[in-house]
């Protein structure tokens, strides 16, 4: 029945021109065709379809045909039935209009989710690069479109992780991005091969810049890669790497270019569509791409061997910053990496203080304080502190002052306080014992000390919350007294001991004393409670500082506040040694007084 209606359409289009046919026809031949399809009857529409004789039928209303044929050969099992399939799938597109198969494909990439997202792109893409290689005018346009649909749909795939995910590729991402290299291919060497530079080939050219940067950001700002250890090769987001960098040089667009022109107010690109997509995309962009060629060494061999350690540390540092301000293990891991790419260059305190005054050289730091502090994954909390003390390590004298009070006031973390105090600590060491430097001694140190001796609120400082920064400032303290006499007073610390007791030792004394009394209270309630506690079988809830100890057994509450008991008493014993050895300090210095009178 349906092979008849078909035929009944074609018979009455076959004895009009193409102009005359009827808005009716070609929706009775879509329905006839799209039953024939659905019926089986794929030899009498293979038939009808390379009868020379409706030619100009199949040209004009065929291309809806497109749509069935491949939703059906996404179900079919049968070799033989897929065979026939092709055949007709190629006819289509050998012999529909190509505006109106332009649009069917596209259509058909847009409409699958999850897993056939791949199959069907899998599937057209050869079909769409044959469609857009007739069309001849506005070709440029075409080929965005196609890229961008393509891209969008690709960016809804989960990039996979792992070297196992990678291998077994179950939503298809790895072999798209190996198909769609080969489907841009003969666009990008058709912008090699135009020697006039037209405008059309310009237009191009920048359609292809786009695809570039957004495959930059989508997969491959996310994608993890294989070691290089392993075959290269066999890691096919790498390759599709590889080949994504290859097409920006081939089109006028290599990574040297990039680092030359950075900063410069000409952009690398001429239309405002790109322009307004900047902030949106070039950012995450350039960032993928500088760690691919740095940390991957893809194409780092085109980078010119002029360009100094502290040049490529700057032009990276604003990728890093990238990186940084995500929360994907990914990103974050690829942003320490390039860090420690661009550190490693460098000599230790050889970095001047003057690249401070640059943003990023202050935000970078910050956002390693922020891994360190807040990510939830150890390695990387590691990896962040590793590269706090690394890039510390790099920078002069005045470059290591400035970032210890820029931390020391913006890091609010206890534990990332201690380690600066500790940096410190480490810095007078080497001045007091090798060269005098003027940043950690006298005045400038002083200035410093200010931000580390002293309690944010006095006496009524949460010294637990605090615990680990309050000890690294009297181990610190400790040290100066110990190192420093007071008629040499180098440091400057015996000219302010006298405000450091009033701002630091005394609140300190006065705040471990109401400290420990709460606490012990504390102990004695739940110890009396703890009987009816047992008897209710229940959980019991302790209040301290305010603030309410999450719902726990009692012997596990009565440890934690066993052991706030231990860190005061462990902060009182270091704060007793510290005035024991202040007070030892400054009798040895009168009675030294009191002799050369």
């Amino acid at each position: 029945m349906a092979v008849e209606e078909l035929q009944s359409v074609i018979k009455r289009c076959q004895i009009l021109e193409e102009q005359d046919f009827k808005e009716e026809d070609f929706g009775l031949f879509q329905l006839a065709g799209q039953r024939c399809i659905d019926e089986g009857h794929i030899d009498q529409l293979l038939e009808i379809i390379q009868n020379e004789k409706n030619k100009v039928i199949i040209k004009s209303m065929a291309w809806n045909l497109v749509g069935p044929v491949v939703r059906s050969l996404l179900w079919k099992n049968k070799e033989d039935d897929k065979r026939k399939h092709f055949l007709i799938l190629d006819l289509l597109i050998k012999l529909c209009n190509p505006k109106e198969l332009l649009l069917g494909l596209l259509e058909l990439i847009e409409e699958p989710s999850g897993k056939q997202i791949s199959q069907i792109i899998l599937l057209l893409l050869q079909p769409l690069q044959t469609v857009i290689q007739k069309l001849h005018n506005n070709k440029a346009y075409s080929v965005g479109l196609a890229l961008s649909t393509i891209w969008s749909q690709l960016s809804l795939l989960p990039v996979p992780y792992s070297k196992e995910q990678i291998q077994t590729d179950n939503y298809g991402l790895c072999q798209c991005c190996k198909a769609l290299i080969e489907f841009t291919k003969p666009f990008v060497e058709e912008v090699i091969d135009d020697k006039e530079n037209s405008l059309e080939n310009e237009k191009l050219k920048d359609e292809l810049l786009k695809f570039c940067f957004k495959c930059l950001k989508c997969p491959l700002l996310t994608a993890q890669f294989l070691e290089q250890s392993e075959e290269a090769g066999n890691d096919p987001l790498r390759c599709f790497a590889s080949e994504v960098i290859g097409f920006l040089s081939a089109i006028g667009h290599p990574f040297p270019k990039m680092i030359f022109n950075r900063g410069r107010k000409k952009r690398t690109w001429n239309y405002l569509e790109f322009e307004e997509e900047e902030d949106k995309q070039l950012a995450d962009s350039m960032a993928s791409l500088a760690y691919l060629v740095f940390v991957q060494g893809i194409t780092i061999d085109q980078l010119p061997m002029v360009l100094s350690p502290s040049y490529l540390l700057q032009f990276n540092m604003e990728h890093i910053e990238v990186f940084l301000q995500r929360t994907e293990e990914s990103v974050l891991s690829k942003g320490l990496d390039l860090l420690e790419n661009g550190l490693l260059r460098i000599e230790d305190n050889s970095l001047p203080h003057q690249y401070l005054e640059i943003k990023s050289f202050l935000t970078v730091p910050q956002g390693l304080v922020k891994v360190m502090t807040l990510c939830p994954i150890e390695t990387l909390r590691k990896k962040g502190l590793a590269m706090l003390q690394l890039y510390i390590n790099k920078l002069d004298s005045q470059g290591k002052y400035t970032l210890f009070r820029c931390l020391l006031n913006t890091s609010n973390h206890s534990g990332v306080e201690a380690f600066i105090i500790q940096n410190i600590k480490n810095q007078i060491d080497i001045s007091l014992k090798r060269t005098h430097n003027k940043w950690f001694t006298g005045p400038q140190l002083i200035s410093l000390l200010d931000l580390v001796l002293f309690l944010p609120e006095g006496a009524e400082t949460d010294l637990l919350q605090n615990s680990d920064r309050i000890m690294a400032s009297l181990n610190l303290l400790r040290y100066l007294v110990i190192k420093d006499n007071e008629h040499d007073n180098q440091t400057g610390l015996w000219t302010e001991l006298g405000k450091i007791e009033d701002k630091f030792l005394k609140p300190l004394h006065t705040g471990l004393n109401m400290s420990k009394a709460h606490y012990e209270a504390e102990i004695k309630n739940s110890q009396e409670n703890r009987q009816e506690v047992q008897k209710s079988k229940d959980f019991c809830s302790v209040t301290v500082s305010g603030e309410e100890i999450p719902n726990m057994p009692p012997e596990m509450q009565l440890k934690v506040l066993h052991s706030a008991l231990f860190t005061f008493d462990l902060i009182e014993s270091v704060l007793a040694r510290v005035e024991e050895l202040i007070e030892i300090k400054t009798k040895s210095t009168s009675e030294e007084n009191t002799g050369i009178k």
